[in-house]
């Protein structure tokens, strides 16, 4: 059986029970497994009426809800490809998109949708609403045939990458390469549920990203509860409402509560903002080996009165672990969690590597590290320290380019282009990407993105990137509503601790923030840095000028 046979027969045992909710304007929206079966199969008559081919492509555009999961779901049930795009990306890269795989149809929330791709792209193909997917009367409802014309080896999805330096590619991945890792994440989620019956999951992360999809048909294989946010200003309350027992995180929205819990501890003052300075001290300095001798009854006066309170009101009495990938979590937040007693699983992986290709065990979680390699999966060091990485989660290429997909499938072996360590107990830790480093002429070789880190955790609320490729020495655009002795203060803080041609000697600070819509972020958020550079071209000439003259 394949993985969509067996998410059908699934929601066919869920049959009364709801398995998606949509949270949209106050309500909850939900849908058990037999009626969303009968979605399914709605939708799958539409396709059928298409006369269209196994193998032919199918643009799937649209914000979360129940309706995108059952076209999703149908798509590939007629053997079909689908290919999920992100409503927020620019009309001209979802155009480039959309030409490069060739759909043989567009399906969207509203026709609305379409206006501004198709005069980037004229001779787009036919599109479909929601609306007309679901026109078509459903097959009878007492059938029980939830046969697929799909095998282990067959395409079912083209997910484009993020593009940090260029292009978007369609990463294509099979049946094969889908079931394998939703096995994977099953079994781990047994090991943290410990046996629970049915869980209750959360979800905000756009379903058109690997990892987020990977978690949805996790969910559904399962018969779990998922709830699907429509609205992302509301995740704080919804958090609570849900109450889930876990769900998919990036690292941005994990900071993002942290700052919170200290902002709301500082308003709120007196006794309870003293036990909570006090043990959050105790607990680094217990970190580092450096405890002194009051911190114990700190740490139990805050466990006792203070933090249980902090995590019923910030998510809820149920959860028992969030999970963050997509980036490298910085390893203090990750510490925080661990203080109020809520465990970070961190998850490492690629589209290309249908997401994921190591997991935190929950029994075992080594804070900065990202945890052992998968079940199936093997990984190594490269060159240069790059991981590389073999086994039945690697894609079978990239869609229309052959020279692309041979630079990075190697001997069996794909190449991801990430530099890391591993450690004696088998743990990975994720130091940065080899396009992304910073040769100075000095010949040192530095990766940004740990420094960047630590940048971000000393000037709130900033964006930076480093800059320095052939330069004698290292600078940074800073975007933010942050003043400049902030930006100045927090470069002087990191550079301490750093070796001279580590440090940042002159900064930009500039009004624009860096957004998906002006181009300089990927879809899901990460630095397009040529594109940066490119930008700022003057300004980091002056930074070097203004240096060099003084």
């Amino acid at each position: 059986m394949t993985f969509l046979e067996d998410i059908f027969s699934t929601l066919e045992k869920r049959d009364h029970d709801a398995v998606l909710q949509e949270l949209r304007d106050g309500k909850t929206v939900p849908i058990t497994g037999k009626d969303l079966l009968v979605d399914v199969r709605r939708a799958r008559a539409f396709f059928k009426a298409l006369h269209l081919k196994k193998g032919d492509r199918c643009a799937l555009l649209a914000p979360n809800s129940i309706r995108w999961v059952a076209v999703d779901l149908a798509i590939m049930a007629e053997g079909l490809i689908v290919v999920p795009l992100y409503a927020r990306q620019a009309p001209e890269e979802l155009a480039a998109m959309m030409r490069d795989c060739s759909p043989s149809l567009i399906c969207c929330e509203k026709l609305t949708q379409m206006a501004e791709i198709k005069r980037e792209w004229p001779e787009a193909p036919a599109s479909y609403c929601f609306e007309d997917v679901f026109a078509h009367q459903a097959p009878d409802t007492k059938a029980r045939d939830h046969s697929v014309p799909v095998t282990d080896s067959d395409p079912v999805t083209i997910i484009y990458t993020s593009g940090t330096s260029g292009e978007s590619k369609g990463v294509i991945l099979t049946a094969g390469n889908v079931g394998h890792m939703l096995g994977c994440t099953s079994k781990r989620l047994d090991v943290l549920m410990q046996g629970r019956f049915r869980e209750r999951v959360y979800h905000y992360l756009p379903l058109c990203f690997c990892g987020s999809w990977i978690m949805l048909l996790t969910c559904l294989l399962r018969g779990n509860l998922l709830a699907l946010n429509t609205d992302l200003t509301k995740i704080s309350g919804e958090m609570r409402e849900v109450a889930p027992d876990y769900f998919l995180n990036v690292p941005q929205l994990l900071e993002r509560m942290r700052k919170a819990v200290d902002e709301q501890l500082w308003k709120t003052g007196g006794f309870v903002q003293t036990i909570y300075g006090h043990a959050k001290s105790a607990w680094f300095r217990k970190q580092e080996t450096k405890s002194a001798g009051t911190d114990a009854f700190w740490l139990w006066l805050a466990r006792t009165m203070v933090f249980p309170t902090i995590r019923r009101k910030m998510i809820g009495a149920n959860l028992k672990a969030l999970i963050c990938g997509s980036a490298p979590l910085n390893v203090d937040t990750q510490l925080f969690f661990s203080m109020l007693g809520i465990p970070v699983l961190q998850v490492y992986g690629l589209t290309e590597t249908t997401a994921i290709c190591t997991m935190d065990d929950p029994r075992h979680v080594d804070p900065g590290w990202v945890g052992p390699a998968i079940d199936g999966i093997e990984m190594k060091l490269g060159d240069s320290d790059e991981i590389v990485v073999r086994g039945p989660n690697i894609f079978s290429g990239y869609w229309n380019r052959p020279e692309e997909t041979a630079k990075v499938l190697r001997d069996g072996w794909f190449h991801t282009g990430d530099q890391g360590e591993r450690n004696a107990e088998g743990n990975w830790r994720i130091i940065g990407r080899i396009k992304n480093l910073i040769i100075l002429g000095s010949g040192h070789n530095i990766p940004p993105e740990p420094i960047e880190d630590e940048l971000l955790q000393r000037i709130p609320g900033a964006q930076v990137v480093l800059m320095g490729n052939g330069r004698s020495y290292l600078t940074a655009i800073v975007t933010g509503a942050v003043a400049p002795e902030q930006v100045q203060s927090g470069i002087d803080t990191v550079n301490a601790g750093l070796p001279h041609y580590k440090q940042i000697r002159a900064y930009h600070l500039a009004s624009e923030p860096l957004t998906i819509e002006n181009g300089l972020l990927t879809a899901n958020g990460k630095l397009k840095r040529d594109k940066i550079a490119q930008r700022y071209k003057s300004e980091i000439e002056n930074l070097y000028a203004v240096k060099h003259a003084s």
